[in-house]
């Protein structure tokens, strides 16, 4: 049985802004405080006040993050959702200090066994981003037996709707780049790769 102390939590649970680790300024020139400001500020801003606008209500009301992503049909609270937990993964997996140009340990092991090397990963994972056609994200996951995939989702989706575990992505949509690249996407996908937290990363890593 429920107790009434957890029924009243599940009732005001709300999804909150996740924290940056670090100043708005710090990813500069890759990531402009501007863009941050914006993308972070207004965008990411929007779809949590979405997300915790539309659920109270639904069947949702209470789930985690991660359980509305996975399992809501396509429609508003699916949309938010995604890009809310997208959004999250994405800006705490960029440091202003990288110490790790490339991965080691573990996940270094798991690139290296399913994409032969960091180059070719490298390589599979900014064709992915750069030919993604319209909005969406470039992510690399883990599947259920700890093989590393490529995918590229759509929109605001994510690759727990596949059940895969997602590691590290990358957003294509073009309020991410735009006032710092303009049409230039390839530009910033090359960028990105030198403010990556390798550590956090890995961390992410379920095998």
């Amino acid at each position: 049985m429920i107790s009434l102390l957890t029924s009243l939590l599940l009732t005001i649970m709300t999804y909150d802004m996740p924290k940056l680790p670090y100043a708005e300024n710090a990813l500069e020139p890759v990531i402009s405080r501007q863009t941050i400001s914006f993308h972070y500020g207004k965008h990411l801003k929007m779809y949590v006040t979405n997300l915790n606008n539309l659920v109270p209500g639904t069947q949702y009301e209470g789930k985690a993050l991660e359980e509305i992503v996975a399992t809501a049909p396509d429609g508003a609270i699916f949309n938010n959702a995604g890009q809310v937990l997208n959004h999250s993964l994405y800006f705490s997996q960029f440091t202003p200090d990288q110490k790790q140009a490339i991965p080691t340990g573990k996940l270094a092991e798991a690139i290296k066994r399913d994409f032969g090397s960091f180059q070719n990963f490298k390589k599979e994972f900014t064709e992915a981003s750069i030919s993604l056609f319209g909005s969406g994200w470039a992510w690399l996951s883990e599947n259920k037996d700890g093989k590393l995939v490529i995918t590229k989702e759509i929109n605001g989706s994510n690759p727990l709707r596949a059940g895969l575990n997602p590691l590290l992505g990358f957003d294509v949509w073009e309020h991410s780049y735009y006032l710092d690249y303009q049409n230039r996407r390839a530009d910033h996908i090359e960028a990105l790769w030198t403010i990556i937290d390798w550590p956090v990363v890995e961390k992410r890593l379920r095998k």
